[in-house]
């Protein structure tokens, strides 16, 4: 994957939801592929956390990163199992959602799986950040990044108030 130019460092930060993987020692195998694809953004990350399956406790740690990011993406909690309550945490505190990134996180992941069409991932904006959800497993967190990282750093430039489009022609002088 080529790295994306742009003028502007983003912030950048990195939620894993999970009750297995928690705590210094743990493995965070997908947390790890999402903080290496922050550094092709190129965006500093300003926080990572992990956080058991609980809606208080992600809402607990998305406050916190909201409030010095620009861009969060949390793994983990996208599922259909009782314990899996990331979105249910997430919608209610998005400002608005994005729902063409996450539908298209689902085709591509549909290409890998039929059962991609059973992640519930979510994205939308809370407080000028934008909010990523992917699913737990390092190989579909790489495939979701993949499908929307041609239009992530145009979705940041628009929320950072760059409202002009990539692909238009500079005005003649």
């Amino acid at each position: 994957m080529s790295e994306v130019t742009d003028e502007r460092r983003w912030r950048a930060a990195e939620i894993t939801v999970s009750d297995s993987r928690r705590g210094v020692d743990a493995d965070d195998r997908s947390g790890d592929v999402i903080v290496a694809r922050f550094a092709l953004l190129p965006a500093d990350v300003v926080n990572r956390k992990s956080v058991a399956d609980d809606i208080e406790e992600i809402r607990a740690a998305v406050r916190q990163c909201i409030a010095t990011a620009d861009v969060l993406i949390l793994t983990g909690g996208t599922g259909l199992g009782p314990r899996d309550v990331t979105p249910q945490a997430l919608v209610p505190m998005f400002d608005y959602e994005v729902p063409g990134m996450a539908e298209v996180m689902r085709h591509q992941g549909l290409q890998s799986t039929p059962h991609a069409m059973l992640s519930r991932q979510v994205v939308g904006v809370t407080e000028n950040c934008l909010v990523l959800s992917l699913p737990g497993s390092p190989a579909a967190v790489a495939e979701c990044l993949d499908a929307v990282w041609p239009a992530l750093p145009h979705a940041l430039a628009l929320l950072a108030g760059n409202t002009r489009h990539p692909d238009a022609a500079s005005p003649a002088t």
